[in-house]
């Protein structure tokens, strides 16, 4: 199974008062480190999907994380970012964020391939088979 890694440095504004990191940045470190699972597997940018292929991105649907230490200004953190289930027009990725060898948070999202919806709106599409190729 293919392991793509993103590199997040965190910030002094990244934490809350107490220097730990703010949980909703770890969401959006992930939701960054999604979309570069994709990049670096080749799958072209959104805007080019959405004009070849109609898929406008991945929207999540569901989440379930678990945060096992904290992080603070100064760290490094890894998010590595697997595929370990295809389903028709959904996906599961999982991350786990790391300092090092040590365990921050695991994280296991739901997503779909979506396209807009005539009239407005969105609608899940199946899972493009070359995207598939290109993440496997």
């Amino acid at each position: 199974m293919k392991e793509i890694v993103y590199t997040v440095k965190v910030e002094f504004g990244d934490c809350d008062p107490a220097g730990i990191v703010w949980f909703p940045n770890f969401f959006r470190w992930i939701d960054a480190a999604s979309r570069h699972f994709f990049a670096e597997s080749g799958v072209p940018r959104w805007e080019e999907t959405a004009r070849t292929i109609g898929v406008i991105g991945t929207p999540l649907v569901d989440t379930h994380t678990r945060f096992v230490k904290s992080a603070s200004y100064g760290d490094t953190l890894q998010v590595a970012t697997t595929i370990p289930e295809w389903r028709e027009k959904s996906f599961v990725q999982k991350y786990r964020v790391l300092r090092g060898a040590d365990l921050i948070l695991e994280c296991e999202e739901v997503r779909i391939f979506a396209a807009q919806r005539e009239g407005g709106g969105i609608r899940a599409v199946p899972i493009p088979p070359s995207i598939r190729a290109l993440c496997e």
